[in-house]
């Protein structure tokens, strides 16, 4: 006789960690690629009045691009499987006066909502975060109407660059890489995205990609040892390296990064959108 195998639930899958700073470095995010995500809109072309939904919106996602581009009449879904995250894009929604926007917890592999009800359904730095993420495209493409798109945002982790170098910057890409994948995430996720678009049936595809360079100052510059702060637990429970040295390498990193002379380059972002079969 055998057991059926129980998918592991979302927080156990999530690559990175549930805490206030990596709370607060998505809120970060939702502005630092506010114009990604803005022309990611407008070649989709979303109008007024249909229906949308941000799949693993976190504490604010692209909530409040959708609620525009959609007003007055088109409904707005955010879901993410963290009920603290759920509660902040609650008040996100609540204080930007986003009346169209509704937030709901749930497993973006399995979110329980009906079929084939929205014209565009997106998920950002997502895919890149699950073991499996067919299955989280999968249920994307479900939710789509016939003839809607599905789109995603993800990093491609191949081209972790700093110059001059820094043997702090390679050893925190080292700890970042092996404690990331630990349950199967893939870093190189942005580059199959056209694959995985296809393999799920969906037509028209489209892709553009983003290289991660950005100056001294700007907050996105920092994205390498800001991912290993939310890690650091995970980095120290597998013995990848110990409080002590995690400190002295988040200070020197962040050291060489506030230099302007330094030349620095995160993971290329890859947006990819393509439409369901009518």
């Amino acid at each position: 006789m055998t057991t059926a195998k129980t998918a592991p639930d979302a927080a156990a899958v999530y690559a990175l960690g549930r805490n206030s700073g990596e709370s607060a470095r998505l809120q970060r995010q939702s502005e630092e690629l506010l114009p990604e995500s803005l022309a990611l809109l407008e070649r989709i072309g979303l109008q007024p009045g249909q229906k949308a939904i941000d799949l693993g919106c976190g504490p604010s996602g692209i909530l409040g691009l959708l609620s525009a581009a959609v007003a007055p009449d088109g409904p707005v879904t955010g879901v993410d499987s963290d009920r603290g995250h759920v509660a902040m894009a609650q008040e996100y929604a609540s204080q930007h006066h986003l009346a169209n926007v509704e937030v709901v917890a749930a497993d973006a592999r399995r979110t329980g909502l009906p079929a084939d009800s929205f014209d565009l359904v997106h998920a950002r730095t997502l895919l890149v975060t699950v073991p499996e993420p067919a299955e989280v495209l999968a249920e994307m493409v479900r939710l789509a109407r016939p003839g809607g798109w599905v789109a995603s945002q993800e990093p491609d982790g191949e081209l972790w660059l700093c110059y001059p170098p820094l043997p702090a910057w390679d050893r925190l890409t080292q700890i970042f890489a092996a404690s990331f994948s630990r349950a199967g995430a893939d870093l190189h996720i942005g580059r199959r995205l056209t694959e995985l678009y296809r393999d799920a049936g969906l037509e028209e595809i489209s892709m553009v990609a983003y290289p991660g360079a950005y100056p001294a100052g700007h907050s996105r510059r920092t994205i390498l040892p800001d991912l290993v702060r939310s890690l650091r637990p995970v980095a120290v429970e597998l013995g990848l390296a110990g409080e002590h040295e995690l400190d002295g390498l988040d200070h020197a990193v962040r050291e060489h990064l506030a230099d302007p002379r330094t030349v620095s380059m995160g993971p290329l972002l890859f947006v990819v959108w393509g439409r369901k079969p009518r």
